[in-house]
């Protein structure tokens, strides 16, 4: 089920498909580590939660991102 205050789509990226969801700040509820910047999004935050298209196998793969750093996650280097 999608939470409310939500939008889904595909996206194609070259590192493979995705799932992406837009999280509304109203339907932030709440706090969340970006695996980008590995900062916090805090409730109330509108935010991108994001898992490989190819992975059906629960929430575990699905990751919350700040937009901005989901928009150039092909600019960070891997830590």
């Amino acid at each position: 089920m999608r939470p409310l205050g939500s939008v889904q789509a595909s996206q194609s990226h070259p590192d493979g498909e995705w799932n992406v969801r837009t999280i509304t700040g109203a339907g932030a509820t709440k706090a969340y580590r970006c695996p980008g910047c590995e900062q916090e999004i805090r409730p109330g935050l509108a935010h991108i939660v994001a898992w490989r298209a190819d992975r059906h196998d629960g929430d575990e793969f699905r990751r919350h991102w700040h937009t901005p750093c989901w928009n150039n996650r092909s600019r960070w280097r891997p830590r």
